[in-house]
């Protein structure tokens, strides 16, 4: 009875040994006493790829609001490249209240504006108003917004 337990144990450990290595390996220069090049080049590259992925999100988010502005015929579809302005863009695509930008800055009343504002957009582009919800899963919404954007 012993060496079973044991044997699951010895099972259990590895995979736990594995996990808990590759979650601290990132952080072993941050406990060291000297950074040393080898971790502030990772870092710096993380950094990099971390920020290009972001311009890219955000290139692609602005092509399409504007997309999206040009087909329902809104003005001023540049806003959608300047950061607080696009929330105005996309207030006037949905038909809301410009005061509403204040309510997207209320942390947890944001999401609820957000998707009563996505779900208006979706509704002015011919589309089903339940594609508005859709845009708070992560990566359906980069599709979501595509098809406002870009399909008939």
């Amino acid at each position: 009875m012993k060496t079973l337990s044991r044997h699951r144990s010895a099972r259990m450990f590895v995979p736990s040994s594995i996990l808990a290595t590759l979650i601290l390996l990132p952080a072993v220069p941050v406990f060291a006493d000297e950074p040393n090049a080898a971790g502030l080049a990772a870092l710096g590259f993380v950094m990099i790829v971390g920020f290009l992925v972001f311009a890219a999100l955000y290139v692609y988010a602005a092509l399409t609001l504007q997309a999206i502005a040009k087909r329902t015929n809104t003005e001023n579809g540049w806003l959608a490249w300047i950061p607080i302005a696009n929330l105005i863009l996309m207030l006037n695509i949905a038909k809301r209240p410009i005061w509403w930008i204040i309510l997207c800055f209320i942390p947890l009343v944001n999401l609820a504006i957000l998707i009563i504002v996505w779900m208006d957009i979706a509704v002015a582009c011919k589309k089903p108003g339940w594609w508005g919800v859709l845009t708070i899963v992560p990566v359906a919404n980069l599709v979501i917004i595509g098809m406002l954007a870009w399909t008939d």
